[in-house]
């Protein structure tokens, strides 16, 4: 029993875990249609937004849950308005602009910080399952993705700034005679996507190595799960995150690591040929 507790605990980590690096890109992706390729990138500031802030002396709740989301969302609050504003309706171009802003990025943080491996302690110590430890800050991954789902869902349900989104999102034209600005709203809603980014990053950063090239573990991961998911962001980042998570955890407990992660992708692979417009595309039609 000790055994299957720790094991159920780790797939709800894993989960939790997968949730939040791919629920900034499912903003992007799944309302803008925005191929974005420095995803992981944005996760790597939040990181680093959160070890500089940290070894300054920042209370580390603080510098995970509110400075790093809002520096990364400043940060593509920029890139929109410079960048991104100019592509919209050519993924081809977004997705060379944005891979080529990654590389960039990638290279100032190299240059300022050099290619050492940093990190922060985590601020929660272990616990025991039976005669089995186990990390505390698996519990605070948990609360943050669920929040942060719950949070995301009230805000595109029941506010007026999520029912203006959304009606942006399906006709832009119709949402512009009405006396909105459409750019105005793709520039909040992917600054809100790269936001949510640098939470990952940031709640991420104990737990992982802190460096120049950290986007790369995750940026797979995210797109494989916000293909599976389809177009409902919450619902399909939910659902295929629970899906995912279990089978990536389950087969890294059973073998390696690495066997884990070929399971998560043949487990997409399976699901995007029997579900191509992804889990809510197929099921949860009306969900948000």
């Amino acid at each position: 029993m000790d055994l299957i507790g720790l094991v159920s605990f780790n797939v709800l980590v894993g989960i939790g875990t997968l949730v939040l690096i791919t629920v900034g890109l499912g903003v992007i992706y799944g309302m803008m249609k925005i191929i974005n390729l420095a995803h992981g990138e944005f996760m790597m500031l939040g990181a680093y937004t959160t070890v500089i802030s940290v070894t300054n002396g920042i209370n580390i709740w603080l510098a995970m849950l509110v400075i790093a989301p809002l520096v990364v969302g400043i940060v593509g609050l920029i890139v929109e308005r410079l960048l991104i504003r100019f592509l919209y309706g050519r993924m081809i171009d977004t997705m060379l602009a944005t891979w080529g802003l990654s590389l960039a990025l990638i290279g100032l943080m190299t240059t300022i910080f050099g290619n050492d491996v940093r990190g922060v302690p985590a601020p929660v110590g272990g616990f025991s399952i039976g005669n089995f430890g186990a990390s505390g800050y698996g519990i605070v991954i948990l609360i943050v993705a669920a929040l942060t789902l719950v949070g995301l869902f009230c805000m595109l349900r029941y506010t007026r700034y999520g029912l203006i989104v959304r009606a942006t999102m399906q006709n832009a034209n119709m949402a512009s005679a009405l006396g909105v600005a459409p750019s105005r709203i793709y520039m909040s809603t992917f600054a809100l996507g790269a936001a949510l980014a640098g939470l990952a990053g940031g709640v991420l950063a104990p737990i992982s190595g802190v460096s120049p090239v950290m986007g790369a573990a995750f940026i797979a991961k995210a797109f494989i799960t916000v293909l599976g998911g389809g177009a409902a962001i919450i619902t399909g980042t939910g659902l295929a995150s629970m899906i995912f998570g279990f089978i990536n955890e389950i087969v890294s407990f059973k073998s390696t690591p690495v066997l884990g992660e070929v399971a998560l992708l043949a487990a997409a692979i399976v699901m995007i040929r029997i579900l191509p417009q992804g889990i809510t595309g197929r099921f949860f039609k009306r969900s948000i």
